[in-house]
């Protein structure tokens, strides 16, 4: 399983011959959307433009934000950064599948993006289980030429404020987690996908808020803690450099994964073993 798997980028030749996924991994990357490719050459936006973790919720409202697919850093060093993914032949129930199916092994882990997905295995150690929410996923994975051993903490929706009810009234899924870092022991920021339905498919948003405010030491979500946080972050916080990193870093593995999904789901998922 995933914990076993060497730790290196891609697949062996040993994995590519054994592993029952391979058939699924390619090293050739989808092209970057022209979106995304021109929100690369725009540069860094005012943070102003782009709303901030409070308005999470507001991502289920009929109007798309200002800034759909762009970065931001903000005064206190805190980066914004969104994505928008268009995956034809896709649903939000695949995406919520695959949140708990990927984490238990990481030759699926690497299926998602070949040229940046090293390790991931559940902190619970189980594989058994088919649910993420609640649940760690500690990853190892490159974000532009920096190699980032990460914490990826799921939680409900409903606990930063997104309506649940909402979302499964519209057949949408919201994966939401608190990121950090592993060494040091740091959280770091928060994620939000945001998987709703449209025609002939799905279309991601993707949202992140790292840095300045929400660094803070593991388990300690206090006033001290956040103290220590925002002087962290004013002295090593995350650059503008990295906010762009991590949309195009996004934007390749999300659509690189929605093009094979359908098939790794139709292979594996609920409706396989039926």
């Amino acid at each position: 399983m995933g914990s076993h798997a060497p730790q290196t980028i891609g697949y062996s030749a040993a994995e590519l011959a054994e592993s029952p996924y391979s058939r699924f991994f390619s090293q050739q990357m989808r092209p970057l959307p022209d979106h995304v490719q021109q929100a690369v050459l725009v540069g860094g936006v005012s943070g102003e433009l782009m709303p901030g973790f409070d308005a999470a919720g507001t991502l289920l409202h009929a109007d798309d934000w200002l800034v759909e697919t762009g970065y931001s850093i903000c005064d206190d060093r805190e980066i914004r950064v969104s994505v928008r993914t268009l995956m034809p032949g896709v649903t939000p129930a695949m995406w919520d599948w695959w949140f708990a199916w990927h984490g238990s092994d990481s030759l699926r882990y690497k299926l998602w993006h070949p040229r940046a997905h090293v390790h991931a295995v559940w902190g619970d150690n189980r594989s058994d289980l088919t649910h993420y929410v609640g649940r760690t996923s500690h990853i190892v994975e490159y974000i532009g030429s920096s190699k980032i051993s990460g914490a990826i903490s799921f939680v409900p929706p409903a606990s930063i404020g997104i309506d649940e009810s909402r979302l499964a009234a519209s057949e949408a899924t919201a994966i939401c987690a608190r990121t950090g870092l592993e060494f040091p022991q740091f959280d770091a920021g928060w994620l939000v996908h945001y998987v709703r339905p449209v025609a002939g498919g799905s279309e991601m948003r993707s949202r992140f808020w790292m840095g300045g405010g929400f660094i803070a030491p593991r388990g300690m979500d206090t006033t001290i803690g956040k103290a220590i946080g925002r002087g962290i972050s004013q002295i090593a916080g995350p650059t503008s450099g990295q906010a762009r990193d991590l949309l195009v870093h996004c934007a390749q593995e999300m659509n690189h994964l929605a093009a094979i999904l359908p098939d790794i789901y139709a292979a594996f998922g609920p409706q396989a073993s039926l």
